[in-house]
């Protein structure tokens, strides 16, 4: 699917590392190499707690930016694991370069929306399909990261699936 841009700061964070001072540069690089690989670690597992199939997962991160690879079971997997990754804080940029596992059904690529304050998914909805009432089509394209239709936040990136 290509490069995506996230906020930085917007999401559920991961890292947890601050600033450092200038004399620390050399620990704290080795310590963020830690915390990238451990954040990576996390987030391959709450793909798994998540129950989104991807065979051979692997994400590496390297300052804001995560590069994912592995073959996703289909398509919306694959939208889903960019998005688990990509709404996390500290994430500016996904790199996807996974595969989609062979399917006889072939199913578009979802639009993204990026919320912004005052966004609901009515709202969002209405924008891309129309109809206000059409929302659970949105909040059930980004289960399970989403769990109630009202938790949205400012910076968060959704899948918005074709009606096809």
């Amino acid at each position: 699917m290509g490069l995506f841009s996230f906020i930085k700061n917007a999401g559920a964070k991961v890292f947890g590392i601050g600033k450092t001072d200038k004399e620390e540069e050399a620990e704290a690089a080795a310590a963020e190499v830690k915390m990238e690989t451990l954040a990576a670690r996390k987030l391959e597992q709450t793909a798994r707690d998540l129950d989104l199939h991807v065979t051979g997962l692997n994400i590496f991160i390297d300052d804001d930016a995560a590069t994912i690879s592995g073959e996703a079971a289909d398509q919306a997997t694959r939208e889903k694991i960019v998005l688990l990754v990509g709404n996390s804080e500290g994430i500016a940029t996904v790199d996807d370069q996974m595969t989609v596992a062979e399917v006889a059904e072939v199913i578009s690529e979802a639009q993204f929306h990026t919320v912004v304050s005052g966004d609901t998914l009515g709202k969002i909805a209405k924008q891309y399909y129309g109809n206000a009432m059409k929302y659970p089509e949105i909040f059930e394209a980004n289960k399970p990261m989403l769990t109630d239709p009202d938790k949205i936040y400012p910076g968060q990136m959704l899948r918005i699936p074709s009606l096809d």
